[in-house]
């Protein structure tokens, strides 16, 4: 609802947001069956295995997946991924704007950011720009409140990181969230595509997203420029090696290779289908694509080429981690599943 018809910053303070969602202000509810729940991420915080799903559940497990408990969490949003960077701090981002983080491991969390203050830090930010498109669009943040989700977050260090989300909402933080601010106003994304995968080393930042979308930050994300696609489907996600390599990842099969920070991009044969929904790097190099229907594609060579192979998980696969004994851990819509390495 709209107060004023003045311009400016002036008409966006007088757009009245939408109350929080009783999600955003509730513990996520302590459940036996939790790891039988739909599970969106899950990753490593050190030798312990962190995940997380619908409902603000997220569980932890001390022995490579076997066994799982669930962390206090002060929300009930689906929490869609996470990313520590030591064996304490940890972030995980999700809908409404969803940003909790933990400093103990993941056993206790607390909320960094919601829907409510990140539709108002966006609008504050396009509102500076004082540009007509930017005012209304900041106007139209401030009235949805905080319906948009966040789809994935990464630190490059326990101060910088970043999180991406749908229609362009994007912030940073540079004191490991204790401030967030946003990026949207700095992103060449005109059409507000879809943003569903971020990475980050050092001051570089790879941003993917619909429509075969591909920024980069080399400045830490001072800056961002769009880069030539090889692909104009959705790029659902993007993993980066520990030697640099960066693969894209989508529908159909579709995978991309980038060995000079995605300046350039070969084409890699999957002979898969179905969408590649997740990715891991194991410890011995190797790399893992997980695609929708269960299947895993195995790298050997830094992602040059992968051979096919089968979960047999049941439900679609959402995030995969290695566990500490070599196995996968696989985050599906029906929970939680140990998968022997292939």
């Amino acid at each position: 609802m709209i107060l004023s018809a003045t311009g400016g910053a002036a008409a966006v303070a007088a757009v009245v947001p939408p109350v929080a969602p009783a999600v955003l202000q509730n513990k996520a509810v302590p459940s036996k069956k939790a790891p039988q729940s739909a599970m969106l991420a899950v990753t490593r915080a050190g030798p312990r295995l962190v995940a997380s799903g619908e409902r603000g559940i997220i569980l932890l497990s001390d022995d490579a997946g076997v066994n799982w408990r669930q962390a206090n969490v002060p929300v009930q949003t689906s929490l869609t991924a996470l990313r520590f960077t030591d064996q304490q701090r940890g972030w995980a981002v999700g809908h409404l704007g969803t940003i909790v983080h933990t400093a103990d491991g993941g056993v206790s969390w607390s909320l960094q950011l919601d829907g409510m203050r990140a539709a108002r830090l966006a609008a504050d930010g396009l509102s500076a720009s004082g540009h007509p498109p930017d005012q209304k669009l900041a106007e139209q943040f401030i009235a949805e409140g905080p319906d948009k989700p966040f789809f994935d977050v990464d630190f490059s260090d326990g101060l910088h990181g970043y999180v991406v989300g749908a229609y362009n909402l994007a912030f940073s933080t540079g004191d490991g969230g204790k401030t967030w601010q946003t990026l949207t106003p700095r992103l060449p994304n005109a059409n507000s595509l879809h943003l569903y995968a971020v990475r980050a080393r050092g001051d570089k930042v790879f941003i993917v997203g619909e429509q075969g979308l591909v920024l980069r930050s080399r400045d830490g994300g001072a800056s961002f420029e769009a880069l030539p696609s090889p692909y104009k489907g959705s790029f659902f996600g993007l993993l980066l090696t520990r030697s640099g390599t960066l693969l894209a990842y989508g529908l159909r099969g579709s995978l991309y290779r980038s060995s000079n920070d995605g300046a350039d991009w070969q084409a890699i044969a999957t002979n898969v289908g179905n969408a590649i929904g997740a990715a891991v790097e194991r410890d011995d190099g190797s790399l893992m694509l997980l695609t929708h229907n269960g299947g895993i594609l195995v790298s050997a060579d830094d992602g040059r080429s992968f051979a096919p192979h089968k979960t047999g998980a049941a439900a679609p696969v959402a995030g995969v981690a290695a566990a500490p004994d070599g196995a996968l851990v696989l985050a599906t819509l029906r929970g939680l599943r140990r998968q022997p390495t292939p």
